[in-house]
């Protein structure tokens, strides 16, 4: 057996018995982790936005507003074999999402004013953001917190997401079924994985987060940011971070997560 397909053989059985932890999520985006802005069709922007990280557009080839638009901390890339990857993988991030089980069903009711523990909250079809959403870490720099969303995502004007007691934005995923669109001089934290598209009204924000969207535009109005990278508190975590805390391992998934890399490793010897 090959050394690659132990390591994704490893991956694959710990997420599979550990569940939602740092094992699966810092690999769960895939090649698309090093994108902050990624559409099916169109990336468009009207104004002076940042985007810190890489944009790109596949299997659509039109990206425009860049100028005025800028690019920190990454490239561009037009339909080439980088964008097409990162989009195979956004699909199967949004597909392993959408199997989470579920903490809490929040249909019908809007996440202003609540704060939420780490866990997989669900959304039969439409959900909205009026206000502030805390989401509470609880000491763990690497909770995880997943909303899985029917249909569309919207916030209204100067909405705003935050974390405390030190989570990481990073641990923030937003799986929505159709559109979201973010409203005028929303602070928004997290990636979203849109089926289809995402708008973001002037002065909206993704902080420490992406707007990955499968099949279609990303639409920037004037003066938004989206950073995927070092805004906010997600210096660990997920990409690289400390080890989780909020589900302790069972040792038998350990001893044989330790079992297959140790058979990476001999495979390694026996190739050298």
């Amino acid at each position: 057996m090959n050394t690659k397909r132990l390591s994704v053989l490893t991956l694959t059985v710990l997420g599979t018995l550990y569940g939602p932890s740092q094992v699966w999520a810092a690999s769960v985006l895939g090649t698309a982790d090093n994108f902050a802005v990624l559409a099916g069709s169109t990336v468009t922007s009207s104004g002076a936005s940042i985007v810190s990280g890489s944009l790109g557009v596949s299997p659509g080839s039109s990206v425009t507003g860049f100028p005025p638009g800028t690019v920190i901390g990454g490239t561009i890339h037009i339909n080439d074999a980088v964008a097409a990857l990162a989009q195979s993988d956004v699909t199967t991030a949004y597909n392993f999402l959408t199997t989470q089980p579920v903490t809490q069903n929040l249909s019908g009711q809007d996440l202003g004013g609540k704060t939420l523990t780490p866990g997989v909250y669900h959304f039969d079809s439409s959900a909205g953001l009026t206000g502030n959403l805390t989401l509470d870490a609880q000491g763990n720099p690497d909770a995880l917190f997943v909303f899985q969303i029917g249909s569309t995502l919207t916030t209204a004007s100067s909405s705003t997401v935050s974390l405390t007691n030190a989570g990481s934005n990073e641990g923030v995923f937003w799986q929505v079924g159709s559109s979201a669109t973010l409203g005028d001089s929303s602070a928004f934290q997290g990636n979203i994985l849109a089926l289809t598209s995402i708008s973001m009204d002037p002065f909206a924000s993704i902080g420490c987060g992406r707007a990955l969207a499968q099949t279609g535009a990303v639409t920037m109005a004037d003066t938004n940011g989206v950073s995927s990278t070092g805004v906010g508190n997600c210096s660990s975590g997920l990409n690289g971070g400390t080890s989780p805390s909020a589900v302790p391992v069972p040792a038998a998934v350990w001893l044989f997560g330790s079992g297959l890399l140790g058979l990476v490793g001999v495979s390694r010897r026996k190739k050298a």
